[in-house]
């Protein structure tokens, strides 16, 4: 469904064997494209009896256009700007004292510096047009006090990814697209360093005896680290953005994600405490959705998150958040995903949200599911509803239970309500694809029903795919009685109608 289009419109002929065309006069230019059209040959004697038709004329294949090379969005500095910038960044370290420094504020600190590196260009007597002195300021400063060349990166809300290839490329991804920047770093150590001081605000550490890191930014952003000798051509840093806006469900109707009867299901299926897992891809929205259903729970709720690196941003007043914790230098001191879920059962949990399920800790996760704490959620990476079953009974096998799949499959039934699945598709856009409900089984077979579908239709001239959320038919879910219990019944049925007769 979401492959590529073919562009073969039927009018290729089968390829035939010929004599070879007499050598060119003078050849072509090797980057010039073959327009030679093949001669009508002449035609026989009027006399000749018997004499071959010609064969039919043909059309060249072409081959098909190389993808074009990302273009930059910024311009790139040049060598002469980066080697003074060396030159004052060294004066600075040398003059200035960053055992003071430290104790300032923020903005008095910039201020400092901004006037010592005046005076050091003042005393060196660099050649700078006044637009230039100010990029060089804003760069040190950001170099001392921040993240250096990504600060202006860090600042743009219409960017989902920052993708650094070492210190001279770096691209990042808007709109679904993925671009690449004029922006680089003075060198592999100084894009080093701007690591090791992102994931040392977490209580991580990245070096050579520890080469791979998972950390995130104060605002929740998820970052990847991972150092030479693993990463040949430097250090590779990924960082995964989050909007300083939190989005809301609303907000994903506007952009086309799921529709307004859709987006009223999933506020009902959030409101009624359904045990909940989203499904999706790398990169498909997954738990930005998560963070958009949270919204739907009570104020007086009491909830637990547990995660890898701290991303949820849950706007509830009573929210306990835990957070994994790597081993130390000796190898001691780990915390793993399912020492923290079993932990949270501890702590009287009205709802459990595990911001990613990766391993067997996905066991105690449908065990909390099944022993009253509802309208518990987590993600998992998988690329359909039935995928994502599989995936479950997959990584509790990788955990060692040696349970009968019969057993397994109803743990899963028993525990999970509801699957939604999201997907990015090619054109770079986030869909919800599917609201799935898991009912019961026949047999050793797990039943689900789908109750939302996404049904693409074609593309535009922009090459944007169009689709529609449609409703299945499906008049009374199987969660019917639960919205009833949360006087919800009315409300599912006006937004299943309202899905129905747009349909039609």
């Amino acid at each position: 469904m979401f492959g590529k289009r073919g562009s073969d419109d039927g009018s290729r002929f089968t390829p035939e064997f010929r004599q070879p065309a007499p050598a060119p006069a003078a050849p072509a230019p090797a980057n010039a494209v073959e327009t030679t059209v093949l001669a009508k040959p002449a035609p026989p004697p009027s006399g000749t009896v018997g004499a071959p038709a010609p064969p039919p004329a043909r059309r060249a294949v072409e081959a098909p256009p190389l993808a074009p090379e990302p273009r930059k969005v910024q311009r790139e500095k040049s060598e002469t700007y980066y080697d003074t910038k060396s030159q004052v960044f060294s004066a600075l370290i040398d003059t200035i004292d960053l055992s003071q420094l430290a104790k300032l504020d923020p903005e008095s600190a910039r201020e400092e510096i901004r006037d010592i590196v005046n005076d050091i260009i003042a005393i060196k007597n660099f050649a700078m047009s006044i637009s230039e002195q100010e990029e060089l300021l804003e760069d040190i400063c950001n170099d001392v006090l921040g993240y250096g060349p990504l600060e202006p990166l860090l600042a743009r809300d219409d960017i989902a990814d920052i993708m650094v290839n070492g210190s001279k490329n770096v691209y990042i991804e808007v709109n679904g697209k993925v671009e690449q920047t004029g922006i680089r770093f003075r060198d592999n150590q100084q894009l080093l360093n701007i690591c090791q001081r992102i994931v040392s605000q977490v209580g991580r550490r990245v070096d050579e005896s520890s080469p791979i890191c998972d950390a995130r930014l104060p605002d929740g952003s998820r970052v990847n680290v991972i150092a030479p000798p693993l990463a040949i051509d430097g250090t590779a840093l990924t960082i995964r953005k989050f909007k300083k806006d939190k989005l809301t469900l609303d907000q994903l109707v506007k952009f086309g994600a799921i529709s307004p009867q859709g987006a009223e299901i999933l506020k009902i299926i959030g409101r009624v405490r359904c045990n909940i897992v989203i499904s999706g891809g790398t990169g498909s929205g997954k738990t930005t959705l998560l963070n958009c259903l949270t919204n739907y729970i009570d104020r007086e709720e009491r909830v637990i998150t547990c995660e890898d690196s701290a991303e949820l941003q849950l706007q509830q007043p009573h929210v306990v958040r835990l957070e994994t914790r790597p081993p130390n230098l000796e190898g001691e001191g780990e915390v793993t995903m399912r020492d923290l879920v079993k932990n949270c059962l501890r702590m009287r949990p009205e709802r459990i949200i595990v911001g990613e399920v990766r391993g067997p800790e996905v066991f105690d996760l449908l065990q909390a599911m099944n022993t009253g704490h509802d309208g518990s959620m987590g993600t998992i990476h998988s690329n359909s509803p039935r995928e994502c079953l599989n995936r479950i009974e997959s990584m509790i096998a990788m955990g060692g239970y040696t349970l009968p799949q019969k057993t397994v499959r109803e743990i899963v039934v028993g525990s999970i309500d509801v699957i939604i699945q999201a997907a990015r598709l090619r054109d770079g856009s986030r869909r919800i694809t599917h609201i799935t409900e898991v009912i019961g089984m026949e047999g050793d077979v797990v039943i689900t029903q789908d109750i939302v579908l996404y049904n693409i239709k074609g593309e535009d001239a922009n090459g944007r795919l169009l689709g529609e959320h449609v409703s299945t038919g499906i008049g009374r879910p199987h969660f019917w009685d639960r919205a009833r219990y949360y006087g919800e019944e009315q409300r599912l049925a006006n937004a299943l109608e309202a899905m129905e007769k747009r349909a039609d």
